[in-house]
């Protein structure tokens, strides 16, 4: 991808997916399951599967598209398969961090594919470096895998339960053995996680079983959504079928993030039984009745805020229109742009219409979030000099004030302004005659949670799990 501060959003650490399907080459299947979760991250993409007897891995840098191809795909044979895509929160950007992990053990071939961030990760690393276990990357993957390699049992489901007592913080895991492929959620339900039925038509023979971040995902591939794994919940997909079992006790204080609402999770995507989509809507109607404002037009940061700002308009009664025309194959390129391009900046995502705009018409521009501010800015600027007298901005969150240490490139208050300034100072900084956020109490009324069920720790600072200030995605690389 291009390293530019093109888009400084808040970063989907990984999608991970899980396939039994007997008689079945699911490595195709995987394959096209990881593209329908490349939203979650673009660094690196990996598939490990066996045929029952083997293990097979291939993995690389960048999108799913630019690291698999026939070949690749010939090689990973087998019934089984787990699979990943990359964005990084702990490890930095490296091959060797990429996933999924496969290494031998005394029961067979481990594959581990994960998705969230472990806040104790760095004592349970120092506890297998002091106890002999090489470690050859700076990813908390790598240490759960080799905590699985090692953990006493004589079977993954023992094994898989001491893991769960030890680890802390975000995991959804995906994982592979030679006869088995296993789905397991933190108790705290922090990032995503569903099971799906793959019908007789997706597979070669008989049915099989998918697990998968986001529900989206299954239905590329031919499955249907059954449920998503439940919180400290272990599933088991193998020639039985579908088994599950409690693997921890579930918190009391349920915690999925809710930026997978406002933000990370496909529009299509069902979570908690929610449309995310309805979801999104229900957040621009809210913000539209908490922070109105007289305008000729409401226009939306594209993608990722175009159901907030038409939820917007259509509660506020304002016409909502399609101003910004996005590239969406821009970020999809390892090729860096010289430095004349690289001012450029934002105008290398976004281009605007200026028939559209109109001279002198008064914005409403809604977008999902404002992290550093740069992007804001540079898109106010487009905007006005497209003609537009007046530039509101409505944000379908509230300001993100802290560090996520669960699964979220987002580990400093340097890189928040909203931890440094003040709204009204945050409106200057950006250039727009207006700055508004969603509160809080409306989030969770849009999402329609009123039991404390998620995460809002970027917004109030208080976390589920201790905090770890010294965590980032480049702490382990001097280990």
């Amino acid at each position: 991808m291009i390293a530019t501060p093109l888009a400084p959003r808040p970063r989907e650490s990984c999608g991970v997916l899980g396939i039994y399907a007997p008689d079945t080459n699911v490595a195709r299947l995987t394959f096209f399951g990881l593209y329908a979760l490349q939203h979650r991250g673009q660094e690196s993409a990996g598939i490990a599967t066996s045929d029952g007897k083997r293990a097979f891995l291939h993995r690389g840098n960048g999108l799913v598209s630019h690291v698999f191809n026939e070949d690749h795909l010939q090689i990973l044979q087998g019934h089984l398969a787990i699979g990943h895509n990359r964005y990084s929160t702990t490890g930095a950007s490296r091959l060797r961090n990429s996933q999924p992990y496969l290494l031998e053990t005394a029961l067979g071939p481990l594959g581990v594919a994960h998705n969230g961030n472990l806040t104790n990760a760095a004592v349970l690393r120092r506890e297998l470096l002091y106890g002999g276990v090489g470690l050859i990357s700076s990813s908390d993957t790598e240490v759960i895998s080799q905590m699985l390699a090692g953990a006493e049992g004589d079977t993954w489901r023992e094994r898989i339960g001491v893991l769960m007592e030890l680890a802390e913080g975000a995991y959804s895991l995906a994982i592979l053995t030679r006869e088995a492929v296993f789905g397991v959620r933190d108790p705290w339900g922090f990032r995503p996680l569903c099971v799906g039925h793959l019908n007789d038509q997706a597979c070669a023979a008989k049915s099989g079983w998918v697990l998968a971040s986001e529900s989206s995902a299954l239905a590329t591939i031919g499955a249907t959504f059954l449920r998503e794994v439940r919180p400290g919940e272990v599933i088991r997909l193998d020639h039985n079928g579908m088994t599950a079992w409690q693997g921890v006790e579930p918190k009391s204080d349920r915690s999925l993030c809710v930026f997978e609402y406002i933000y990370f999770a496909r529009p299509d995507s069902l979570l908690e039984g929610r449309s995310v989509h309805q979801v999104r809507r229900r957040l621009g109607e809210r913000l539209a009745q908490e922070h109105p404002v007289d305008a000729d037009m409401v226009i939306g940061v594209p993608d990722s805020a175009t159901a907030h700002a038409i939820g917007y308009a259509n509660e506020a009664g304002i016409p909502f229109g399609e101003v910004l025309i996005k590239n969406r194959y821009i970020g999809r390129t390892f090729i860096q742009p010289d430095d004349r391009l690289r001012r450029r900046g934002v105008a290398l995502k976004f281009n605007p219409l200026p028939d559209l705009v109109g001279r002198g018409k008064r914005i409403i521009m809604v977008d999902d979030s404002i992290v550093r501010g740069t992007t804001s800015r540079a898109i106010v600027d487009l905007v006005r000099q497209a003609g537009a007298a007046e530039i509101h901005m409505r944000v379908a969150s509230p300001p993100l004030r802290h560090p996520c240490y669960m699964g979220v490139d987002m580990s400093t208050h340097e890189e928040l302004i909203a931890a440094r300034m003040e709204v009204e100072e945050i409106g200057s900084q950006i250039g727009a005659d207006s700055l508004a956020y969603l509160s809080v109490q409306g989030l969770l009324d849009a999402v329609g949670a009123h039991d404390g069920g998620h995460c809002l720790a970027c917004f109030t600072g208080q976390y589920p799990v201790p905090a770890v200030a010294a965590i980032g995605k480049d702490m382990f690389e001097s280990w």
